[in-house]
């Protein structure tokens, strides 16, 4: 059997081909949720006939990248696979979704031929994005291919990838909607009644519509859509829920969710799986697919791995100089990109605020705009940086721990290596009054396992920091203020974060030597805590404050040990609340650590603020210079 070109219509020989290969994944299928006695068989049936005539004659033989972006489907996913012989069908059927295996429920990046782990709606086709764009910028000729499931454009996170997708003319982007017009509830008349054809015209896609079970109509819209350019494309395949399976058909034709969730029992299934049974005939057909194209092994790194990457020149930010964190990240991204051109810069229609701009303006092809889409853009910066890119991907903090929190645990979960950048964080803000002075921001990142939030306090470390992050393998999150502040001196007076400083994940600074109390301050608060240690030498001359500098509130070093175990008190100072923040983190950490202190306070936000200049809020909520020197005095009379 040949492989059929685009543009040519198929053969009787193909679509009998095509017939068989699905039939024998339709009884996988069946296997598999009936012996983990859980799935979502119905979609998985719905979505086959497409997934398997794309894998059969497209990626098996060219490797084309495909998301699947409904990870419910797994089956499905893993059928096809078993039957091109990229995974051994027996284990899969057995071990679906069995504790100790691969198989998980949904599709997971550990399975060879498996690009990115789904599940959250909407998430999986932005990362898509990532990929298509990843091809361009690769200057290759490859298509990017992806599917959905129909309920799955009620998420807002599609209509993002919509709008992003057509103003970059990715037309190397070919989406599938498996539109079987059944949701787990209900139909999608019932549940939530929208025109998907509608919706993807409004956002001036390429569409076509097919019948999702028939391959030849199929093969016709994917020969149409490799002749698009300068639009994406999307196939809006008319399915049934169940399709092939005689027991599940009948109640997906009249749009009735029975299977979409429910795994069949072995005493209902056993005359649909009678009917799926391969004849000698059909398996022997089945062996007339070369397949030419193999996947890789996936591969893990681990975090913090040190990457390839040409670090430039680090700034050094003079004394005297009085300047904002994001002007120096801005500056530093600049220079990585400038010598890195897999160093790319993302922002939300902030640029100008978050320091992108500085990237967009030397170099426009590392720079992508992704409009006011901040769960689009970190799903997005997901699928870049799977494809050898580094990513940032900025926006203020308010937004990206708690609007895109969803989207960047996915790429947790993927173990991808995207670097969140969030400026305008805590009461730094000001005047913007409390829904965007984000205090609970860096909290938001210490439940995964591969996302590490970090906070510099002055533009030099800025600048060591971002070095840092873009040549370390991992997702970071990177916190800062919106207000300028001066550089960290020593003091002597020269610069405290100089040419020879080098940063290191976790990395404490002793900024002030002292031996009655330490201050344990992160970011911004760093300044506040010299400004208080002034105060209370001309107050109070005989306490000696230590001052140490944290960069992570989720990761301390032995400098931080050593201090407290000296000075045996201990007060933390941040700009965002102690609950989720550095000074819960410092407790569990001493305690962890066997320490026990004689006196421990923690300084941050407790409530919500109003508007108000930063220095004004920093007062009010007790982390302004004066504030801490009082509470340092109480802590020591």
């Amino acid at each position: 059997m040949t492989i059929p070109k685009f543009g040519e219509k198929l053969t009787s020989e193909q679509v009998e081909f095509m017939r068989v290969f699905a039939k024998s994944c339709r009884k996988s299928i069946l296997e598999m949720t009936q012996n983990a006695a859980s799935g979502h068989p119905g979609g998985s049936l719905s979505s086959l006939d497409y997934l398997a005539l794309l894998y059969a004659f497209v990626v098996s033989q060219n490797g084309d990248p495909v998301i699947v972006s409904h990870g419910h489907i797994s089956p499905a996913v893993y059928s096809v696979l078993a039957e091109l012989g990229y995974i051994d069908k027996e284990d899969v059927v057995t071990n679906f979704r069995k504790v100790g295996t691969i198989w998980e429920g949904h599709i997971t990046r550990h399975i060879p031929g498996v690009l990115l782990g789904t599940g959250p709606l909407g998430v999986g086709v932005s990362a898509a994005n990532g990929f298509a764009i990843a091809e361009k910028l690769q200057n290759s000729d490859r298509k990017c291919y992806a599917m959905m499931g129909d309920g799955e454009t009620q998420e807002g996170q599609v209509h993002e990838m919509i709008h992003f997708a057509r103003h970059h003319n990715l037309d190397n982007f070919i989406l599938f909607v498996d539109y079987n017009k059944v949701q787990l509830t209900a139909s999608i008349e019932e549940t939530l009644n929208i025109d998907i054809k509608k919706v993807f015209e409004a956002g001036h896609w390429h569409v076509i519509e097919v019948d999702g079970h028939d391959p030849a109509a199929m093969w016709d819209a994917l020969s149409e859509a490799q002749k698009v350019t300068w639009k994406p494309v999307v196939i809006l395949g008319h399915t049934i829920m169940g399709k092939g399976v005689k027991m599940m058909e009948p109640d997906g034709a009249a749009n009735i969710p029975t299977w979409h969730g429910k795994a069949p029992k072995a005493e209902d299934s056993a005359e649909s799986l009678e009917a799926l049974t391969l004849t000698p005939e059909e398996k022997d057909a089945l062996e007339q697919l070369e397949v030419k194209w193999q996947p890789n092994d996936p591969i893990f790194y681990e975090n913090l791995t040190e990457m390839p990457l040409n670090l430039g020149e680090p700034v050094v930010y003079e004394s005297g100089t009085v300047s904002d964190c994001r002007g120096a990240y801005g500056k530093a991204l600049l220079d990585l990109a400038k010598h890195n051109p897999n160093v790319l810069a993302l922002t939300a229609d902030l640029g100008s605020s978050v320091m992108t701009k500085f990237v967009k303006q030397e170099l426009p092809k590392q720079h992508f705009e992704c409009g006011i889409a901040e769960q689009h853009m970190v799903s997005l910066a997901g699928g870049l940086s799977l494809n050898g890119f580094v990513p940032f991907c900025s926006t203020f903090a308010a937004f990206m721990g708690s609007r895109a929190k969803d989207q960047a645990r996915v790429n947790d979960i993927n173990r991808a290596n995207v670097k969140m950048v969030a400026t305008h964080c805590g009461l730094s803000v000001g005047e913007d009054g409390p829904t965007h002075q984000a205090i609970d921001d860096a909290g938001s990142f210490l439940g995964m396992f591969n996302t590490m939030p970090v906070e510099p306090c002055d533009a030099n470390q800025t600048d060591r920091m971002i070095r840092y992050v873009a040549s370390h393998y991992g997702n970071f999150y990177v916190r800062m203020g919106r207000h300028k502040m001066p550089v960290i001196l020593k003091e002597n007076g020269s610069v405290f974060y100089d040419a020879d400083y080098q940063y290191k994940y976790g990395r404490c600074d002793v900024i002030r030597e002292g031996e009655d109390l330490t201050i344990v301050a992160i970011g911004s608060m760093v300044n506040e805590a010299l400004k208080a240690r002034e105060i209370l030498a001309e107050l109070r001359p005989n306490i000696s404050v230590e001052i140490v500098a944290a960069s992570s509130i989720q990761q301390y070093d032995q400098t931080l040990l050593d201090s407290i175990e000296k000075t045996s008190r201990v007060i933390t100072v941040e700009d965002h609340n102690t609950y989720s923040g550095l000074g819960g983190q410092v407790a569990l950490y001493l305690k962890e650590h066997g320490i026990k202190v004689d006196e421990f306070k923690t300084l941050g936000v407790e409530e919500y603020q109003l508007s108000g200049k930063h220095t004004e809020l920093y007062d009010l909520a007790g982390i302004s210079p004066q504030k801490i020197a009082e509470t340092c005095t109480n802590l020591l009379d």
